[in-house]
């Protein structure tokens, strides 16, 4: 790989500018910004690789969809997503959002980290293997969505539709980061999510809060509902929510325990004195990747701006997230949810399903999870942190997972890549390491 390696290097300035013009596009799928330009330009780089690429439509934002045959018998999936989150609130920022300046060892952009850093960065790997090699070991193909930041609300049915076509060996995940120490972190799966909104609703408008005598107010009935959702030790109290949670299997555990996670570290860095129901360490490392959740995402009723105003609401709103794990499913917590609240006497609030994910898991010890640890210990300085699972959400299963297509995933971000948030940002070399990590796992993979 030496030859390729220096080849990258060589070319390190031309693939960060392709980055960077990446992120400068703007791609803000909840506001419907820009994604139409990005479409185009990501199509364009796919078929500068050399890949026969094409816009697929979808009900939404489309999916870029390329393939690169390669000369081993094996294939592999790349997925990654061009859209990124709102920038908001700009004034943040220390670098504006989208003009990818390059400052301190890093590129600052909104998506540099989630996802556009690493959806170069594989094309790259690409584009050095064939200058070098003139063909790939293995035949590549590519699923790049418009819509994973708002959900992937349309990528199950492309899945449906087009599962034969995209079919591979293995396939190579998004997201991906080094953590506080420096490791590259490789996770074979992720958590679904079951996001509603509860709605509560009064009389039919606001009334002076001295009518509270006598008429009901949507933001009380709200909160008790929601205080039938949880016992006071955090346990989840919906009857059967946790029936179909898969247990760890012992190599799992094996993982989990391998995984040097700081819990004091990160305790004051958020500014807490104690994790929930006071776990220690190993315990918050096992809930965190293997417990599912209910967490209240938002409130809102009435008056909340400054000074008082004394009214009774006519409608109470709530959003909440339900982190899920194997073999839990949307459909069924949703249905959950509502007999639930039913049960307690809370027919008439009203459940509204948002969005929703079923979770995944591949075997660690998969062909393509270990391709991918063999080349991060081959490129990084520091062994690579094998983890069962993310914590977070990605429409994994549609896409992989019920296809019966494994799935792992690494990337170029790293611990204070900032995410979601102000000033997100890539180290240039993680950047570049990331490349060559990804052509190795080309290499890795084909020799299976």
């Amino acid at each position: 790989m030496d030859d390729i390696y220096a080849y990258i290097d060589a070319h390190a300035e031309e693939y960060i500018q392709a980055l960077q013009a990446l992120c400068r596009q703007p791609s803000i799928a909840a506001q419907g910004i820009g994604m139409e330009e990005t479409a185009h330009m990501v199509l364009e780089m796919v078929r500068g690789v050399g890949a026969q690429a094409e816009q697929i439509p979808t009900g939404g934002y489309p999916v870029v969809y390329g393939e690169l045959p390669g000369a081993g018998p094996r294939s592999l999936l790349i997925y990654d997503h061009y859209d990124v989150q709102p920038p908001e609130p700009l004034d943040l920022w220390d670098y504006p959002p989208f003009e990818a300046t390059l400052a301190e060892g890093r590129i600052w952009a909104r998506g540099v980290a989630d996802n556009k850093g690493n959806l170069v960065a594989r094309l790259c790997a690409v584009d050095a293997w064939l200058k070098v090699r003139g063909h790939l070991p293995l035949t590549l193909k590519f699923v790049f969505e418009g819509e994973e930041e708002i959900g992937s609300p349309n990528l199950e049915a492309f899945a449906e539709a087009y599962h034969p076509r995209y079919a591979a060996d293995g396939c190579i995940w998004e997201a991906g980061y080094k953590d506080s120490r420096g490791r590259l972190q490789v996770y074979a799966g992720c958590k679904g999510i079951t996001y509603v909104e509860l709605r509560a609703q009064g009389a039919a408008r606001d009334l002076h809060s001295a009518n509270a005598a006598i008429v009901p107010n949507p933001a009380w009935r709200l909160v008790w509902a929601l205080s039938t959702l949880k016992t006071p030790d955090e346990r989840v109290a919906i009857q059967g929510f946790y029936d179909d949670v898969r247990p760890p299997t012992p190599r799992e555990r094996e993982l989990l325990a391998d995984w040097e996670f700081d819990g004091p570290a990160y305790l004051e860095n958020l500014g807490l004195a104690a994790f929930l129901r006071g776990a220690d360490t190993e315990q918050a490392k096992a809930d965190l990747i293997f417990q599912p959740t209910c967490n209240i995402a938002g409130i809102q009723s009435g008056y909340t701006g400054p000074g008082s105003k004394t009214v009774l609401p006519s409608q109470a709103f709530c959003k909440i997230d339900f982190r899920l794990v194997p073999d839990q499913s949307h459909r069924r917590v949703l249905r959950l949810l509502r007999e639930h609240l039913d049960r307690h006497g809370f027919s008439d609030i009203q459940v509204v399903d948002l969005h929703g994910e079923d979770p995944a898991r591949t075997d660690p010890d998969h062909p393509v999870v270990q391709a991918v640890l063999r080349a991060a210990r081959r490129v990084y300085t520091q062994p690579p942190v094998m983890l069962p699972s993310m914590a977070g959400t990605g429409p994994m299963h549609a896409l992989c997972a019920r296809w019966g297509i494994p799935v792992v995933g690494a990337g170029v971000g790293h611990a204070d890549s900032r995410n979601h948030a102000p000033n997100e940002n890539i180290y240039v070399q993680d950047y570049i390491d990331g490349i060559k990590h990804m052509a190795t796992v080309f290499q890795e993979f084909a020799r299976e």
